[in-house]
């Protein structure tokens, strides 16, 4: 079968724990970070799919703009008033890569935002990709949530 997206459930998130682990093994979330970013905002949050074999995650929801929220963050509750669409994480397997699945799955989120600018945090090496999909290098107003993610990570925005 062809890989999908489709909406992340919470049957989901245990399989979400097992990519994430084994993707980003210098940056680790507790399952509680990735159940609280689904039950904040189910609409941006969806899984990459084939068969019963999941290849890969895309958690994003509503921020202020300002600054990322610190890796591992429990948020506790979105922001009243969001600035952006942040992009927590868009993950895929290996043998998922270079198929166009992230890039499709940036558009499909951020067309379905009801906010037009967005944010991310690049880790090393992921800049060159996000700024081929239009993100740019933007002030940050908390470095030390921005220096949570390590040497080299780069607080990144796209307009709308």
């Amino acid at each position: 079968m062809t890989p999908a997206w489709r909406p992340m459930t919470e049957a989901d998130l245990s399989a979400v724990q097992v990519l994430a682990d084994r993707l980003h093994p210098d940056y680790p979330e507790s399952p509680v970070v990735f159940a609280e970013r689904l039950a904040l905002a189910p609409a941006g949050c969806r899984v990459l799919a084939a068969d019963t074999r999941l290849l890969g995650y895309a958690i994003t929801h509503p921020w202020t703009g300002t600054a990322p929220p610190p890796l591992g963050a429990v948020l506790g509750a979105l922001p009243p008033r969001p600035g952006v669409w942040h992009i927590h994480d868009i993950a895929l397997d290996p043998a998922a890569r270079g198929g166009g699945h992230a890039a499709t799955v940036l558009r499909a989120l951020l067309a379905a935002s009801p906010l037009p600018r967005a944010t991310l945090v690049a880790i090393p090496g992921t800049a060159g990709y996000w700024a081929r999909q239009g993100f740019r290098d933007a002030a940050v107003g908390d470095a030390a949530a921005l220096a949570s993610y390590g040497a080299g990570a780069r607080f990144m925005a796209r307009p709308g």
